[in-house]
């Protein structure tokens, strides 16, 4: 009998009321603003409440390099999750919210899957409380007030050659990259080029994500940087008094998100900025509201550890002063194998020699966690496909490595399916110690920064970069010389270039351009080409996805 699909599971499941999963944390009634029966958003006061209770213990799920074979961390995320809960724990989870633009494109849902997933799922991928739609109007505000300053007197002195804010949409629209703006007349404004971003890149999503109250949240928004003048001199949003407005539009998205998993764990979904142009993780205000409720916390970082992980750590735990109890490295055999050179098309078949080549990309993850001083174990996510001689192989290379491995079968059996990679968990948190760490201080310089990933977390020798973007690594030196580096590289790689799969090394890492997100508080250094307006595949999700005769969304995954 055919496995039901992630849309089929998630609603034939009977949920609890959001009530009840907010009693399960002893979250009142009256601190939840409902959107329905099935998800609301945690009251401000409520959170400041609980600024004196005692946190629980943070869990991070990270992955190998991401490939197309998939690797399921935020499956493995939820699964645990329930895992933990079974076992007694009072466990929440904690996830990034997924955006339109990859749910329509070619990824499709991203609520997990199988028997481990979210729910509402359908509400969740879609338009779900509306945080996604208050960013992009509040970022838009931004672009329009700047225009609009320009086109009447320009008393900012705003150079239009040099305005770096562009407008942003959460849909994946290739079309919108390059556009020119004020067409038609003077009465349309100054003519000028421009573009989309996909929401998920703005600087207010990763904003939004680091902020830990409202006077925090337009602080922050005032710092925005929208470009210069002739002269160079920054404009910010403060300047065009826009900081106000912004976040009246964002006062109730700041709130975090609280829904439930398919067995009943709650569950707080907030935030979704990218994982390579941003620090791909969900919520302060989230993570640390979950802390002060339950005693385990899972949550996940985008992509592979080289990018999610390592900018989970040195941005979002350096910024909110979180210190993670232990960590989880999820593989695939499937994925494992891709690294080791095989194709998309033939990984149902057994091959060792693929395998054993490819576990050099775990060997490095396992190796930079360690770094970091952080407690971890390996969870191998199963495929029916899967064999017992590839399964001791991984297992082999893991006990070299000195961490333990279990697999998991969460996505076909639920929470009972990663039963063992709980308590493993709850053994490394209660017997383990862990000697948190970042990887640089915060006195090294920004050149020094962007170095020390590149050779610590990449297997580079060295980074390189022409004269222009040199002056701005000085440049930014004199302004930020506190900020943190978020290196936006691709994905499926180490490197820069996304078809060095393995664990590529003794290459040099150019740094294209830097760009200052001064009110995320940490300079980006581009990597190589970084898609922030992807656009939809031949083929897109949406051409699956419709709503039956019973009202029912079909076709989301």
């Amino acid at each position: 009998m055919a496995q039901a699909s992630d849309i089929q599971i998630a609603q034939s499941a009977t949920m609890q009321s959001i009530v009840d999963i907010g009693d399960k944390l002893e979250i009142p009634e009256t601190a939840l603003h409902q959107y329905g029966p099935n998800k609301a958003k945690i009251d401000a006061d409520f959170i400041k409440s609980l600024k004196n209770k005692q946190d629980g213990k943070l869990i991070l799920v990270t992955a190998i390099s991401p490939t197309p074979a998939g690797e399921g961390k935020t499956t493995t995320t939820v699964g645990l999750g329930d895992a933990l809960s079974l076992s007694g724990k009072l466990t929440t989870i904690c996830l990034r919210e997924p955006s339109l633009g990859p749910c329509f494109g070619m990824k499709g849902g991203a609520a997990g899957g199988g028997y481990a997933q979210v729910l509402p799922m359908e509400d969740i991928n879609l338009h779900f409380t509306g945080d996604f739609h208050a960013i992009g109007a509040a970022h838009n505000l931004l672009a329009a007030m700047t225009d609009n300053h320009i086109h009447w007197s320009n008393e900012l002195g705003i150079d239009s050659r040099r305005v770096t804010w562009r407008r942003v949409v959460d849909m994946n629209d290739r079309a919108l990259r390059d556009i020119t703006l004020g067409l038609g007349g003077p009465g349309n404004g100054f003519t000028r080029q421009c573009g989309f971003d996909i929401t998920v890149a703005s600087e207010i999503m990763a904003i939004l994500c680091l902020a830990t109250d409202l006077e925090d949240l337009q602080s922050r928004l005032a710092k925005i940087v929208i470009g210069t003048t002739r002269d160079l001199q920054p404009i910010t949003a403060k300047d065009l008094n826009a900081d106000g407005a912004m976040t009246a539009l964002l006062k109730d998205a700041l709130l975090p998100n609280l829904v439930q998993t398919l067995e009943a764990t709650p569950a707080f979904i907030h935030g979704g900025p990218f994982g390579n142009i941003a620090h791909g993780c969900n919520s302060v205000m989230a993570t640390k509201t979950a802390l002060k409720l339950a005693d385990y916390v899972v949550t996940e970082a985008g992509f592979g550890a080289d990018l999610g992980a390592e900018k989970f750590f040195n941005i979002k735990c350096r910024k909110a002063g979180l210190k993670p109890d232990a960590a989880v490295i999820v593989a695939t055999i499937r994925a494992l194998k891709m690294h080791g050179g095989i194709a998309k098309d033939n990984l149902k078949t057994e091959n060792l020699l693929a395998l054993e080549k490819g576990l050099c990309n775990l060997e490095r993850h396992v190796e930079n966690i360690q770094k970091f001083g952080v407690p971890l174990t390996v969870a191998i996510n199963l495929f029916d496909n899967d064999t017992d001689a590839e399964i001791n192989l991984i297992t082999e290379c893991c006990e070299k490595l000195g961490v333990s491995v279990f697999s998991c079968q969460h996505w076909s059996e639920g929470g009972p399916g990663a039963k063992a990679l709980a308590e493993e968990v709850v053994n490394l948190v209660e017997n383990s110690v862990a000697n948190f760490n970042y990887l640089y201080n915060d006195d090294l310089t920004l050149w020094k920064k962007a170095q020390c990933i590149a050779k610590e977390i990449y297997g580079a020798s060295d980074i390189v970069a022409d004269m222009k973007v040199r002056k701005q690594f000085e440049a930014y030196q004199k302004q930020h010389p506190s900020f943190p580096i978020c290196m936006a590289k691709t994905q499926y790689s180490f490197s820069s270039d996304p078809l060095l799969m393995g664990a590529p090394s003794n290459y040099v890492v150019p740094i294209r351009e830097l760009r200052l997100s001064a009110g995320a508080e940490f300079i980006i250094a581009v990597c190589g080409d970084i898609m922030i307006m992807p656009g939809l595949p031949r083929a897109p999700s949406a051409e699956k996805i419709s709503v039956n005769t019973d009202g029912q969304i079909e076709g989301l995954f």
